[in-house]
């Protein structure tokens, strides 16, 4: 195969290397696997209880990726075409090594190479740590769209920091959530290559020298500035055997000197390392904490960090690639701004443009509006971020200069739109006016792009309709929605072998490609025979999850329980209270005597706090608390549990899916923006229980009435029931739901600890709660009573998994990002290569 190699002159000069092509059978894979094993690594005895086993796999795997992210690049060079920019703060990337063979199509070959060891493949990918590179929801769509970017050969490039410790781990210690650095980092990523040649400096603080040039135009200086190094990590990311393999560049950050060895020899060593440390924080940890200052300014840090970095990056391969000239740089670029994060992009690219490349305000404008493109996943008004004005003056002074000057004609645009409407001008400043005054960077982000987007079609009303209404009404065209999905080749084909088994087996194995393909199965779904391995596959699902159940936490759970599943972040909207209130109601109704008829049901609820979410923390433990209780109780044994599974992730998630007989989606509605567990679930064959909120929509949508559980006040109810919202007088209207208050108030959930769920219990009764939680407990109950009836019925039950699974087709990342190209990129696919 033929490899560039860039050479020294000024404008890259490109030479071919010629380079044999590596084979993909059992014997090519064992010679390089066990040559990482004993010459790379070191080792002289195979051994499965070390990481040398695994990262020699790795090596002979990312070998031959290398040949296709080779081609990937020569194709791109060759072409000079529109390339996509991904910016995200989150890429939840999970395991990575069973998903690339699983795209090269090197599964068997390699089981069998490791299998002529003695070496069960399973145990070597059980041996790698999940990539601590996100959080939730956020960053996991962020590693779809990547997926399906490579797997449509669309040139798209992430950006993301390379953060030392992820998230956290979670550990629960009486009930608690206790936060544990995550050192991902610790035994190697062997996926990533360090490309030092194309490190960046990264300036924060100092400030801004206006003088003229020697043309007398006004020259602005930003200086005295303490900088950071960005060294770049790619990883690849490869294509469903297209042969395309695209890359994820991670930043990290270091000193520009590593330390003063002058203060360190006079034996100030904390003096002497301060720059070192405070550089190497920005990509210490994902999201640092903002309860305090520190943190809040940590967390700008990492967001200009990650936006100047990048930027600087694209710009100097495109001068490298046209001769210097940035005339159709706005043309052939687009970045996709993922949520509020990165919106310092926008000011930070017109730095660029004007200060360092000499363009005029109005160029620089232009180009930025050109190629800028901003997706909200938030509609709730406080998680749209917000940055001090004083704190921008002092780490970003040269960014805040030109916000002022965005804000300024952005404003004289607003003002002759509506003459005379100061309300309005005030409501869309980029800066929010009062004592400590703040730039709205959601604002930020919608002035400098000319596409604005939500992720379900309920979100995109909403945004339009409130949250950006004042904007849509300035530009109707600039709003459009993409519904969000997830890659059914992690999602279903890898994580679900018996079922895509038995699905490629009846439709073929076309729908990994092109899961619209799916809906093949609806003919299948009044079949006894197909219905009967439907179920045996769920089954084996069920057992696999159980044992991992055990593992995690002790508890044995009997897997012929209905799986009955809530995994996500832990937030009040998201409402994992409501579903605690109602195992609460199902085993008051068992000790009562009045359960002869439930189902027994195993309730499975995971997910993490943020560290500084108080209510969220009280929330993981009354769910403790309650399973504690629940679980103990002879009375309730085999008919009633409640898991909580600790530090939840990507591949934790890859076994639950699989085995859920029931999906809880059931946030507010108008509060969740899409949601992509659900699209999971559903995927997979469980059945949801939800609200009309986020994706729920078009699921039901897609699905049909009678294959989704529905419950709870719609967007429209909900401001007429908050006007006059009671909870107390709602609890005392309803029998159950009062007993399940009672128990809680009584203490029988936390009697070695009195007044722990007070917080819990205060909530409920708040009449300013937004989250209208116990307005909704009866149409919950009402709704888990008829989905126990229709699980009653076994072959209706598995009808209704399969139509679930055969109408999850739109919900492909691959339709996504299809949508994405064709209505804001603009790319030109390339592959199969």
């Amino acid at each position: 195969m033929n490899v560039l190699n860039e050479g020294s002159s000024s404008k890259g000069k490109l030479e071919l290397l010629q380079v044999s092509e590596l084979g993909m059978d059992a014997d090519a894979i064992l010679a390089d696997l066990t040559h990482y094993y004993s010459r790379m690594l070191g080792r002289r005895t195979l051994r499965t209880d070390t990481p040398y086993l695994y990262k020699a796999l790795v090596h002979a795997t990312r070998d031959r990726l290398m040949e296709r992210w080779n081609r990937t690049n020569i194709t791109l060079e060759r072409s000079n075409a529109r390339r996509a920019h991904y910016l995200s703060m989150e890429f939840l990337m999970g395991r990575l090594l069973g998903n690339a063979m699983f795209s090269l199509g090197s599964e068997d070959a390699s089981s069998e190479a490791l299998a002529s060891l003695g070496v069960d493949i399973s145990s070597i990918i059980e041996a790698e740590h999940d990539a601590g590179l996100g959080n939730g929801g956020l960053g996991r769509l962020a590693a779809c769209f990547l997926d399906s970017c490579a797997s449509l050969g669309l040139p798209v490039v992430g950006y993301g920091i390379r953060y030392r410790y992820g998230m956290f781990h979670q550990r629960i210690s009486n009930g608690r959530q206790v936060e544990e650095p995550d050192p991902w980092l610790r035994d190697g990523f062997p996926w990533e290559i360090e490309r030092l040649e194309f490190a960046q400096i990264v300036r924060f603080g100092g400030r801004v020298s206006h003088l003229p040039d020697e043309h007398g135009r006004p020259r602005h200086e930003w200086i005295d500035t303490r900088d950071v190094l960005a060294i770049p990590y790619d990883v690849p990311i490869a294509g469903f055997r297209n042969g395309v393999v695209n890359t994820l560049r991670l930043w990290s950050s270091a000193a520009t000197d590593e330390f003063d060895l002058t203060e360190f020899n006079a034996g100030g060593y904390a003096e002497a390392m301060a720059a070192k440390n405070e550089a190497e924080n920005i990509s210490m940890v994902l999201y640092p904490n903002t309860a305090t200052q520190s943190g809040h300014e940590l967390r700008l840090r990492q967001q200009y960090f990650l936006a100047s970095a990048s930027l600087q990056d694209i710009i100097a391969d495109w001068l490298r690639r046209n001769d210097g000239q940035l005339e159709k740089f706005g043309d052939k670029n687009r970045f996709q701004l993922n949520d509020t994060h990165p919106a310092i992009a926008v000011p930070e690219l017109m730095r660029l443009l004007i200060d360092v490349h000499g363009m005029p305000w109005g160029e620089a404008w232009a180009t930025t509006q050109s190629c800028m493109a901003y997706t909200n996943h938030t509609l709730l008004p406080e998680a749209l971020e917000s940055w001090p004005v004083e704190m921008l003056e002092r780490l970003l002074p040269r960014l805040m200069e030109i916000i002022y000057e965005i804000n300024a004609r952005f404003l004289d645009e607003v003002s002759m739109h509506w003459p005379g409407d100061n309300r309005r001008i005030r409501r869309m400043s980029l800066i929010e006016e009062g004592p400590a005054p703040r730039v709205r960077m959601a604002y930020l982000a919608i002035v400098g792009s000319f596409s604005v987007n939500g992720v379900a079609a309920l979100h995109s009303r909403l945004l339009t309709g409130g949250l950006f209404r004042d904007f849509a009404e300035l530009w109707p065209g600039k709003f459009n929605n993409k519904t969000n999905g997830v890659t059914q080749r992690r999602w279903l084909a890898a994580c679900n072998r018996d079922l895509s088994a038995l699905i490629t087996e009846h439709i073929g194995d076309g729908w990994i490609s092109d899961l619209e393909q799916l809906a093949g199965l609806r003919a299948h779904a009044d079949d006894d025979g197909f219905r009967h391995r439907w179920r045996a596959a769920k089954q084996c699902s069920k057992d696999r999850l159980a044992d991992r159940i055990k593992s995690a936490t002790g508890i044995e759970v009997d897997s012929r329980m209905l799986f009955d599943v809530q995994v996500k972040r832990i937030h009040e909207y998201k409402r994992q209270l409501l579903n605690v209130l109602h195992v609460i109601h199902l085993y008051d109704r068992i000790r009562r005597g009045d359960g002869d008829e439930l189902l027994p049901r195993m309730v499975l609820i995971g997910g993490k706090a943020a560290p500084g979410y108080a209510m969220a923390k009280s929330i993981i433990q009354c769910i403790c608390h309650v399973a504690e209780v629940i679980n103990a109780d002879p009375a309730v044994r085999g008919r009633l549990q409640l898991v909580f599974y600790p530090d939840y992730n990507v591949t934790a998630m890859e076994a639950i899916c699989p085995a859920a007989d029931v999906s809880e989606q059931i946030s507010t509605a108008g509060k969740e923006a899409s949601g992509t567990g659900n699209m999971k679930f559903m995927m997979n064959g469980a059945v949801t229980i939800g609200t009309m909120d986020g994706a729920n929509v078009e699921i039901r949508e897609a699905v049909g009435d009678d294959q989704f559980f529905l419950f709870g006040l719609n967007v429209e109810e909900i401001p007429a029931v908050r006007a006059s919202y009671d909870p107390a007088a709602i609890i005392e209207a309803d029998p159950d739901l009062e007993r399940v208050i009672e128990l809680l108030k009584s203490g029988h959930f936390n009697r070695r600890e009195p007044g722990i769920l007070d917080p819990v219990i205060a909530a409920l009764h708040d009449p300013n709660e937004p989250w209208m939680t116990v307005a909704d407990f009866r149409s919950f109950v009402d709704a888990q009573q008829r989905l126990e009836k229709a699980y009653r019925d076994r072959d209706g039950w598995t009808r209704m998994s399969i139509l679930n699974t055969a109408a999850s087709g739109r919900f492909s990342t691959d339709r996504t990002m299809r949508e994405y190209n064709n209505d804001i990129w603009g790319l030109e696919p390339i592959g199969p290569l």
